[in-house]
């Protein structure tokens, strides 16, 4: 009985460590065209400013 309790145990640890994993890939794209669309945007509204970094820091 312990077995089969450590098995659906590791089962359960490895399945929710798979779904955090595939939660985080939807995460990143989504930061990732943010980033990409303030690049865009920023770049496009302020072109030759002393301020025209891609970034903001």
């Amino acid at each position: 009985m312990a077995i089969v309790i450590a098995v659906l145990l590791l089962a359960l640890i490895l399945g929710g460590a798979g779904f955090a994993v595939h939660v985080l890939w939807y995460i990143a794209l989504a930061i990732l065209v943010l980033w990409l669309l303030g690049f865009v945007f920023r770049g496009a509204g302020t072109a030759g400013g002393p301020r025209s970094r891609w970034y903001r820091w």
